[in-house]
C-alpha cells in the first residue's frame, strides 16, 4: 500500500476536525523554517470556542499517545499554539487570526488540500453529538 501524500498530519486534522474548527489550513514549511516541518492554522468564532477547540484537539491526540511539547495560551486567550515538534497547531479566535494573517507570512509555504481528512473525522462524529464541553471547568488541560 503506497503512502498517501502527507498522511503525517492526518491524525492532527483529524483531531482538530472533530470539533468546531473552521477555516482549517495546513501550511509545509519544510525548507522554510527549522522549528517545524507543518503548521496547521484553524479558527474558532468565540474565546470559548477557541478554548474548546484547543483543548478537544489536546485530548484527541493524547488518547492516541501523541503530546505536545508545548502549549501556549489558555482561558480567555484569543490564539492557542499546541507545539508538537514537528506540527505545530495554531487555534486562532477568528479577528486575531485576520490581525496577525499567518496564512499571508507564510505564503512560500505548500497548502495541503486537508477536505478529504476534515471529511473523515466528521464522518465518524455521531449525529446527536452536541456540545457536550464544561466551560465552567477551570483544570488546566496540561497532564
Amino acid at each position: 500500500m503506497t503512502e498517501r501524500p502527507f498522511s503525517e498530519i492526518e491524525v492532527y486534522i483529524e483531531a482538530i476536525s472533530s470539533g468546531r474548527a473552521k477555516n482549517i489550513v495546513a501550511l509545509d514549511v519544510r525548507g522554510l523554517t527549522s522549528i517545524a516541518d507543518f503548521f496547521i492554522l484553524c479558527s474558532g468564532l468565540s474565546s470559548r470556542q477557541v478554548l474548546a477547540i484547543a483543548e478537544n484537539t489536546h485530548f484527541d491526540l493524547k488518547g492516541k499517545k501523541i503530546t505536545p511539547l508545548s502549549i501556549e495560551g489558555g482561558k480567555g486567550e484569543n490564539w492557542i499554539l499546541l507545539d508538537y515538534g514537528n506540527v505545530i497547531i495554531h487555534v486562532f479566535l477568528e479577528e486575531t487570526r485576520a490581525f496577525y494573517d499567518l496564512d499571508g507570512f507564510w505564503m512560500d509555504a505548500k497548502r495541503i488540500d486537508t477536505s478529504e481528512m476534515e471529511a473523515k473525522a466528521k464522518s465518524q462524529i455521531p449525529e446527536s453529538s452536541g456540545d457536550d464541553y464544561d466551560y465552567d471547568d477551570d483544570d488546566d488541560y496540561d497532564d
